[in-house]
């Protein structure tokens, strides 16, 4: 009687790629609550972008933290692969 083998599960490829890290939620959860210090730019590694926040939200006192707050409801609405896409793989840096 032949025996059959179990299936090895590290020599299985579709297993050992790794995951995309998606970073939507906290980006949209930080964009709505504290946007104006432009701390989702820094998150999804738009640095220049942040610092270009940071300066809007100063200079206008705060008004341009209406921004970050549309983009977070933008960052929460999409799917996790099109954000991924949009914002992680083609560096999509305003909404």
């Amino acid at each position: 009687m032949e025996t059959t083998k179990p299936k090895e599960e590290w020599n299985n490829p579709s297993q050992n790629q790794p995951k995309p890290e998606n970073k939507k939620i906290v980006a949209g959860i930080l964009a709505i609550l504290i946007g104006g210090i432009g701390i989702h730019k820094f998150i999804l590694g738009y640095t220049k972008e942040g610092i270009i926040q940071i300066i809007l939200s100063v200079v206008t006192c705060g008004i341009a933290g209406l921004v970050p707050f549309i983009e977070g409801i933008i960052y929460l609405t999409k799917s996790d692969e099109d954000f991924y896409q949009t914002y992680q793989v083609n560096k999509r840096p305003w909404f």
